[in-house]
């Protein structure tokens, strides 16, 4: 499939035919962890549910996953948010390097869509085509501070990469993430059941590998517990141990618990 490329300051912009680029931006932010309490490597935040590994400054270079798209279940009225993202950085610093999906509700209904971010600078949307139960892989790639993030819909095909220079990242984390975004404030938590997270890996110093191959004091499990009431757990990651050869990529889901009534 041919592909154009689009240069613009500081931003590549790959994207498969039939789809324009897309330069507005959604009026929530993709913000780093806000961490709630921290008991061990288990951590509760107000705005991230998940899995991330820590290294050391400079060491994370390259994070990747793959996720369905997940179904929402709207209220009849109001808003509600949820976004699904690989990304490195924000669980010890202040900038997010991510691209993902999200599934909000507006005003009762369902929206699905593609973004990206290189926080604290803005969110923007991406022209491609989510629906729910789509497969999506998304990477991320550091380098000197120079980082890379491409995500494909691997159901329709559609793709996108772009780059920016953080001259400011620590690349100290990568992540795996349900998030509940923030605009003064954290958003209100979508329903989307449970999100699955496959093909999980990432890059730390010299070391490729799945969760299970980490030092598994530098591997955090995240439980948001979002200012709604609503909650999002991780289950534990598959596999558990690593086989001396072969794929040590892992799986784990994270599920939507609803407000306490």
């Amino acid at each position: 499939m041919n592909r154009y490329t689009f240069l613009l300051p500081a931003l590549v912009f790959v994207v498969s035919p039939g789809f324009r680029v897309v330069q507005h931006r959604p009026a929530d932010r993709h913000a780093p962890i806000i961490i709630r309490h921290r008991a061990g490597t288990s951590t509760t935040s107000s705005n991230w549910s998940g899995y991330a590994v820590t290294g050391a400054n400079g060491s994370v270079s390259d994070v990747q996953g793959t996720w369905m798209v997940p179904s929402v279940i709207c209220p009849s009225s109001g808003n509600q948010y949820a976004a699904f993202w690989v990304g490195i950085d924000g669980y010890a610093s202040n900038t997010v390097e991510q691209i993902g999906t999200e599934a909000d509700c507006q005003s009762g209904s369902p929206i699905y869509y593609a973004w990206y971010e290189f926080y604290p600078h803005l969110s923007y949307y991406i022209a491609m085509a989510i629906h729910p139960g789509d497969i999506m892989q998304a990477h991320v790639s550091a380098s000197g501070g120079n980082f890379i993030v491409t995500i494909k819909n691997v159901t329709t095909g559609a793709s996108f990469t772009t780059g920016q220079k953080m001259a400011n990242a620590k690349m100290s984390s990568a992540e795996w993430i349900a998030e509940a975004p923030y605009s003064g404030g954290v958003l209100p938590l979508s329903d989307f059941g449970t999100v699955n997270f496959s093909g999980v890996q990432a890059t730390v110093g010299k070391t490729t590998s799945g969760l299970a191959g980490f030092n598994q004091n530098n591997v955090f499990d995240i439980t948001m517990d979002n200012p709604d009431g609503a909650t999002a757990v991780p289950s534990s990651f598959l596999p558990s141990t690593c086989p001396q050869t072969g794929s040590c990529a892992s799986n784990f889901g994270i599920t939507y618990y609803p407000p306490a009534s």
